[in-house]
């Protein structure tokens, strides 16, 4: 039986992640596979991991996510998110760090609704005088 030490949701455009953390060696799994075939692009995985980076904890669990809606940005958005409110909620003393950097903020831009009466959420359709 494997224990969850903590538990937190991440939330970045229309994705959400749970993240669960648990004793181990670092490994990252990503709805069932390894955070390396999951986030593909460097840059979101070094994205995802940055709150472990800050508060030196890479090597310090393994790390579960269930993650879901959006795209691979929004996800991985939200897979941080999540990751530092686990870190928070196993130890309090990381959130200073982490607040600091701004990993606990909620990053709340979403899509505009498209208007009826409109092509898009702003743009009109062209006018026409004659």
């Amino acid at each position: 039986m494997v224990k969850n030490l903590a538990m937190g949701t991440g939330r970045r455009k229309t994705s959400v992640a749970r993240v669960y953390l648990r004793e181990g060696s670092g490994k990252i799994k990503v709805n069932g596979k390894p955070f390396e075939r999951y986030f593909p692009i460097e840059a979101h995985r070094i994205f995802v991991k940055q709150p472990l980076v800050v508060t030196n904890t890479e090597t310090s669990f393994d790390i579960l996510i269930n993650v879901k809606g959006g795209g691979i940005s929004g996800q991985a958005g939200a897979c941080r998110h999540g990751i530092a409110r686990a870190l928070v909620a196993y130890d309090e003393s990381n959130r200073a760090a982490l607040r600091a950097n701004g990993y606990l903020t909620r990053d709340a831009r979403m899509v505009e609704r498209k208007k009826y009466g409109q092509r898009g959420a702003r743009r009109k359709f062209q006018f026409s005088k004659r």
